[in-house]
C-alpha cells in the first residue's frame, strides 16, 4: 500500500526580531518531525520550506502541500506563535488537522497550540491535539495513530464500489443510501449484474485456469474432491469466477467491491468462496498483489468497514457471520462461507504458509451450485473487530477489542462440526460480556484485523463526526 502523504507546517512569532531568534529551531523540531515519521517507512512528508511568520507565508506553504497532493496536515508548535496563521493555512492547507506541539518549559509551544485550537474551534474547523517530543516511541505512535485515522478517512473520496448483484436474502444492514455515501464519504456506487461474473469468466484462456489449479492443488493443505458438487471442474469454475471479478474490477475502475452470490450464484453457477478469499489476500497464483476489499452478501457498510480497516492496518481484513458463543470454550464463532482471507489462516504474507493450514471441502447442501469451501481456522493473536451501521439516517461506529484463540484440532474440529463443518472460523474472545455484545453490537457481520486500532478508529470516528461505542 502506497505510504501516507503528509503535510508538515511550522508556525512562528509574528515579531520579525523573534521569528529570527527562533527561527534554527523551529527548523530543527520540524526536521526532527519528518525524520522520525518517515523512520516508519509508512510516511513521506512534505515540510514548509521555512517557519510561517505571516499570513502571506501561511497561504504560500499551504497552497505548496495542497499541490503536492497530501493527504493530512500537522501544524507545528514549538515557541508562541500567532494563532492567525493556523486560521489562514487551515483554508488552503489539506485536512484533517493535527497540531502537534513540544513539551519544554523554557519554550511556548503548548501555548501557541492551544491558542490556535481554540481560534479553529471558533472556527468549526475539525482537528486534534498532541503534545510531547516526537523522540519518544509513545508520543511518536500517537502521531502516526492520527495519520492513519485520517490518511483512511481522505482516501474513501473518489472510490467506486462495486454492488454485483444487490440486497441478499432480505438484509437490511447490507444496504445503504447511495447519496448519503457520497456526501459522507465521497464514494460512487456501481451496481453490476451477477452474469458478468459468467460472461467474463467463459472468457478466461484455460492454460490461465490450469496454471491457477495446479498451483493451488501443489500448496493448499488439502484438497477434498468428490463426485459431485466439487470436482476439479467447479474448482476451475470458481477460479474462472476469480479471474472474471479482477478484469471487471480493472475494466470499471472499482476500488472495492461485494458480491450477493446467495439465492442464485450459489444455486445454479457456483460459490464465490475462492473468488472473495483471494481477492481479500495480498497474492493469488500469479504471485503478489494488494487486496481488494470484497465483502459477500453484498454488504455495503460491511464492505466500506474493511475499506477503512484495511488502510489502517495495510492488512488483509476479516470478514465473518456473529455465528454462535461457545459458552464452554468462552469464545465466538465468527465464520462465514466467502471472504475469509486465506491470509487469516497463517497471519502471513507468505502464501504457503497461510494455505497449508487451509482445506478446500465441498460446500454446504445450502448451496446447491456447488464449489469448495475456503476452510481454515483462524491463527491466533490480539485483533480489533469493527463495523459501521446506523440508527436511523445516523452512522456510528462499534469498536469491539479481542484475541483471535486456538484450541488443540481435534476440539476446533468438534466445534466447527457443531456449525457448518466446510466453513472457516475465528475462534474469538472478546474484552466485553456476551452479553453486552448481544445487547449492544448492531448486526449479524463482523470484521476485523490483526493488532490493537482502536485509538485509529475512535480517531475515524471523530474526524468523520459520527458517535462511537467500544464494548469491552
Amino acid at each position: 500500500m502506497k505510504k501516507f502523504k503528509v503535510g508538515l507546517l511550522t508556525m512562528s512569532d509574528g515579531r520579525p526580531y523573534l521569528h529570527n531568534l527562533q527561527y534554527e529551531m523551529n527548523m530543527g523540531y520540524q526536521s526532527d518531525i519528518k525524520r522520525r515519521l518517515e523512520e516508519t517507512g509508512c510516511v513521506e512528508v512534505v515540510e514548509g520550506e521555512y517557519p510561517i511568520n505571516s499570513n502571506t507565508a501561511a497561504k504560500e506553504q499551504a497552497e505548496r502541500l495542497k499541490e503536492a497532493g497530501v493527504e493530512m496536515t500537522i501544524f507545528n508548535y514549538a515557541i508562541w506563535c500567532y494563532p492567525q496563521y493556523t486560521a489562514v493555512a487551515a483554508n488552503f492547507a489539506p485536512g484533517p488537522y493535527l497540531l502537534f506541539c513540544n513539551i519544554h518549559p523554557s519554550e511556548c509551544g503548548m501555548v501557541g497550540m492551544m491558542a490556535a485550537s481554540g481560534s479553529l474551534d471558533q472556527m468549526e474547523r475539525k482537528h486534534t491535539r498532541i503534545f510531547g517530543s516526537i523522540m519518544e516511541e509513545e508520543v511518536r505512535d500517537k502521531v502516526m495513530s492520527y495519520i492513519r485515522a485520517a490518511c483512511a478517512v481522505n482516501r474513501l473520496r473518489g472510490l467506486t464500489y462495486g454492488n454485483f448483484g444487490g440486497r441478499p436474502m432480505g438484509m437490511y444492514t447490507t444496504v445503504a443510501n447511495l447519496a448519503q455515501w457520497q456526501r459522507m464519504f465521497g464514494i460512487d456506487v456501481e451496481n453490476i449484474e451477477q452474469y458478468e461474473i459468467m460472461k467474463y469468466g467463459n472468457e478466461i484462456p484455460q492454460e490461465k485456469v490450469t496454471h491457477a489449479r495446479k498451483w493451488l492443488e501443489e500448496r493448499v493443505g488439502k484438497i477434498a474432491y468428490n463426485d459431485s458438487n466439487f470436482t476439479p471442474e467447479k474448482l476451475e469454475t470458481q477460479i474462472r469466477s476469480y479471474y472474471a471479478l479482477r478484469e471487471i474490477i480493472a475494466e470499471r475502475g472499482l476500488d472495492f467491491i461485494g458480491i450477493k452470490a446467495h439465492g442464485d450464484l450459489t444455486d445454479w453457477y457456483v460459490t464465490m468462496d475462492l473468488a472473495e478469499a483471494f481477492l481479500n489476500d495480498p497474492y493469488d497464483w500469479d504471485g503478489p498483489h494488494e487486496p481488494v476489499v470484497a465483502a459477500t452478501e453484498s454488504d455495503m457498510d460491511g464492505a466500506l468497514t474493511m475499506q477503512i480497516m484495511k488502510v489502517l492496518a495495510g492488512t488483509p481484513v476479516l470478514f465473518a457471520d456473529v455465528r454462535h458463543y461457545e459458552k464452554s470454550a468462552d469464545c465466538w464463532f465468527f465464520g462465514n462461507s466467502g471472504t475469509h482471507a486465506t491470509y487469516f489462516a497463517g497471519h502471513s504474507m507468505i502464501p504457503e504458509e497461510n494455505l497449508k493450514h487451509v482445506s478446500f471441502l465441498p460446500e454446504s447442501k445450502d448451496y446447491p451450485a456447488g464449489g469448495g469451501s475456503v476452510h481454515h481456522f483462524a491463527a491466533p493473536g490480539k485483533v480489533t473487530l469493527a463495523r459501521l451501521a446506523r440508527k436511523g439516517d445516523n452512522y456510528y461506529l462499534t469498536i469491539v477489542p479481542g484475541e483471535i484463540v486456538q484450541f488443540e484440532r481435534e476440539r476446533m474440529e468438534e466445534l466447527g462440526n457443531t456449525a457448518t463443518p466446510a466453513w472457516p472460523i475465528a475462534f474469538t474472545r472478546c474484552q466485553v460480556s456476551a452479553e453486552e455484545f448481544i445487547r449492544k453490537y448492531p448486526c449479524n457481520h463482523i470484521h476485523g484485523v490483526y493488532g490493537d486500532y482502536v485509538e485509529e478508529l475512535k480517531a475515524v470516528a471523530d474526524i468523520l463526526g459520527i458517535p462511537c461505542q467500544i464494548l469491552k
